[in-house]
């Protein structure tokens, strides 16, 4: 019934039910390990893959980005991740403009956060406006209909705290290819059934 695997898998059940133990623990530490950098950075996507060349020169497509979402305030310059609402790939680009506004008004000038404004309003929001550097327009076409700014509590995943350049052309040829996924997975799960101790 069993013919297919070696004579050796059948006699040791034992050994083979800890290499699969084993493979199940890789899996649940890497799980483990990206649920931790999600709540140390409080990013739902503490690591980012560029899949794109609109922020080039800054980063080229394939470069790795680790995003740090503790700052509530984003800064003209920064380069954040933000998603769009009702669509899955994050953008990473730079904010070209911030501003604040309470409820739903540009914050006037002079006042600080801490005043009220009155006794109806709310915190200021940070509303930003983003641009590819190597895009020509800004992203007011990219975003959700009817919306011209990001608002950083609700939009943005993360700013960009640090990157590897070129470690993501992994994750994009997985993405391009999804077959690759299923043949990696199915060659080191018969590495790890099949590995002696």
């Amino acid at each position: 019934m069993l013919s297919f695997l070696p004579p050796s898998l059948l006699h040791q059940p034992r050994q083979t039910a800890v290499q699969v133990l084993n493979f199940a623990l890789v899996l649940s530490t890497a799980f483990m390990l990206w649920k931790t950098l999600s709540v140390l950075s409080n990013s739902s996507s503490p690591i980012v893959v560029v899949l794109s060349g609109s922020m080039e020169p800054a980063f080229q497509r394939g470069d790795l980005l680790f995003l740090w979402n503790r700052d509530h305030t984003a800064e003209v310059g920064e380069i954040v991740v933000y998603k769009v609402k009702g669509k899955d790939i994050p953008i990473v680009h730079r904010v070209v403009r911030s501003f604040h506004t309470v409820s739903g008004n540009p914050l006037v000038q002079g006042k600080s956060k801490s005043e009220k404004v009155g006794a109806a309003d709310t915190a200021p929001k940070a509303q930003l406006l983003t641009k590819g550097d190597n895009n020509i327009a800004d992203d007011t076409e990219l975003y959700a209909r009817g919306q011209s700014y990001l608002d950083r509590e609700e939009d943005i995943i993360g700013s960009v705290r640090g990157y590897v350049p070129a470690v993501g052309y992994v994750t994009i040829m997985l993405s391009e290819h999804p077959w690759l996924k299923t043949v990696m997975m199915g060659i080191m799960g018969v590495m790890v059934v099949l590995q002696r101790e």
